[in-house]
This record gives structure tokens, sequence and C-alpha cells, in this order.
């Protein structure tokens, strides 16, 4: 079982370790530095103090190990976007699809949105087994600027509250 709480400054060489090695293939490529990782936790705490809220992320913790982070973003009043990644040692758990679901709770309760939307890398199908089991729907691809300039199609999943 996993747990969801607010990041927090003590949080950075944890993050280091979640944004290295293969959690990262799909992402920016890059290790995440400690200096990095402070930054991220320091505009996470201040995009929760905004109002209207815009954000949310949270630290997925197994066993008061933090595994991971997990995301909500309003994109419009009514429609989010989530995204999250794990520590590679911990996949295969099923810990993104129990942190899914529990920001699935916040997004129609607490913010009061009636859409989620979420996509993946193609060669990350692990990432759409997660949305499935959290409950989205596979409902297309959005191609994505690639470095070098190629174009990559990337997974799209939405669920209406």
């Amino acid at each position: 079982m996993v747990t969801l709480r607010a990041l927090a400054p003590g949080d950075a060489a944890a993050l280091t370790r979640v944004y290295s090695g293969a959690s990262i293939r799909h992402t920016t490529g890059q290790p995440l530095t400690l200096d990095q990782a402070h930054e991220k936790i320091r505009a996470a705490l201040a995009r929760a103090a905004e109002t209207p809220r815009a954000q949310w992320s949270w630290a997925i913790l197994h066993e008061d190990d933090l595994i991971g982070l997990i995301s909500l973003r309003r994109r419009t009043p009514a429609m989010g976007t989530i995204s999250y990644i794990l520590r590679e040692d911990t996949w295969g758990h099923g810990y993104a699809t129990q942190a899914a679901r529990q920001v699935l709770s916040v997004a129609f309760t607490t913010a009061s949105l009636n859409r989620l939307e979420a996509m993946h890398h193609p060669d990350n199908p692990a990432s759409g087994r997660v949305l499935i089991k959290a409950g989205f729907t596979h409902i297309g691809t959005s191609d994505r600027q690639a470095d070098g300039g190629a174009t990559v199609p990337y997974q799209v999943y939405a669920l209406q509250n």
C-alpha cells in the first residue's frame, strides 16, 4: 500500500534517486541534481499556497520510503492532467496505480474537476496499463516533439467523472 503526502524540503535526496536511471528514459533523460530537486520542492510548495490552486504534487511513499512523485495539474476550470514517476526498483508492484487512484479522488472532489487526461511515451506501455487500471480509457495519440526534432506519438487517455 502507498500513501501520498506533500513534498517537504528534506525530500531532495530521495527525489534525485527517483529521477535517475531507467525512470527518466522517457522524460528529460537527464538525472535530477540535488539543486534541481530542491528547486522542484520549492516550486511545489509555492504552488500549494496559490489561490486558486492549479497544481498539486505529492510524494509517493511505500513504508515511509519516498519511491515516486505524482502530480495533478488544472488545465481548464473543469479538466486536469496527472503525471507520475516511480523509482525504477519499485516498478511492477501496483504502486503507481494505487497513487493514481488516490489522486483521482482529490481531482473529482477537492479540485472539482470533471475530466482528467494523461499520456505516456509509446515505449512505456506499463504506464498505459497503470492508467487503464486506474479507470482511464485510451482515446488516441498526440504527436510530441522529441530531442533531435523527431515526432513521437504519445498515447493519450481520459477519465470522466
